[in-house]
């Protein structure tokens, strides 16, 4: 796929974020858009946005952990277009607590939102995107898929398994001789409003968290991670590490292989004494507006 001119293009989690920003560039590269986001509000004012310049915009408020809904989703856009191009499963949330801390309930919610979220999606239109002749699906992982955090256990091993699925998805693909093409995004800290929205365990400080990502830790815009993404779409990339923090950080990890944790802990200690209640939260991952309605960016 080398143009989107025409493509139908799928995007979970479109209500704010790199969700709604991908949504405005792929419009406004002519391709035709079904978006989607459990917040009515956000996919309300995203669908405004990309009709100012014209483009063809299906949308639903979604929950990309009802598989049923999910599922009748993909046959709905299908239908409606006739054909899909491009599935982008971004919808996912964040949560900060220990492991002795978090509830098993707490830690299913963030693998049924930010794991199955992307395996209902991607099981949903991949017949469809098989059909196109023309496919790409778009999963989108985080730095924390690269690398593990204390006080991220769930959140990593979601974005660990999302991973692992997508570039075993995409072997399978060139085994099978699909034209279907797989990209796993790894995002670092993108200014979104991922970390006000974030879950935290009892004791954690979820305001001064999200002060301090927002603070010391986003430093990447929607729109170049957008662009970013697009041009990894475009070439035909396996995966797209998205902003200087990501790439740093997954070159520490390849020279350093296991010991980058020692260095990590390191680093984590020296800024516990300011943030204990602060914990670092997880960047990359694009926004639906709160843990329980996730239950997408």
């Amino acid at each position: 796929m080398t143009n989107v001119n025409g493509k139908v293009a799928v995007i979970t989690g479109a209500g704010s974020g790199i969700g709604r920003a991908l949504a405005y560039d792929l419009a406004r590269r002519g391709a035709r858009l079904a978006i989607s986001d459990v917040d009515a509000t956000g996919l309300a004012e995203s669908v405004k946005q990309v009709r100012v310049i014209g483009a063809a915009v299906h949308h639903t408020c979604l929950d990309v952990t009802d598989r049923t809904a999910v599922l009748a989703y993909a046959d709905e856009v299908a239908s409606h277009y006739g054909a899909v191009n491009i599935v982008v499963n971004n919808a996912g949330i964040a949560f900060t607590g220990d492991i002795e801390k978090m509830s098993f309930e707490q830690i299913e919610r963030v693998i049924d939102v930010d794991f199955w979220g992307v395996v209902n999606g991607t099981k949903a239109f991949l017949p469809h995107l098989i059909a196109s002749g023309d496919g790409h699906v778009v999963n989108v992982s985080s730095l924390f898929g690269l690398l593990a955090v204390p006080g991220q256990s769930a959140y990593n091993a979601a974005k660990f398994a999302v991973r692992g699925f997508t570039e075993s998805l995409r072997q399978e693909m060139l085994v099978a001789g699909h034209n279907v093409h797989v990209t796993c995004v790894h995002p670092g800290g993108i200014k979104t409003a991922i970390a006000r929205n974030a879950g935290a365990v009892e004791g954690e400080d979820a305001a001064r968290l999200a002060a301090f990502f927002d603070a010391r830790l986003a430093k990447t815009t929607p729109e170049s991670a957008a662009k970013s993404i697009l041009r990894s779409v475009i070439g035909n990339r396996p995966r797209a590490v998205v902003g200087l923090d990501a790439k740093v950080l997954d070159l520490v990890v390849r020279v350093l292989g296991p010991g980058y944790q020692r260095l990590q802990v390191l680093g984590m200690k020296r800024i516990m004494p300011s943030t204990r209640s602060v914990p670092v939260t997880a960047p990359g991952t694009p926004s639906e507006k709160s843990a329980g309605a996730r239950a997408n960016a």
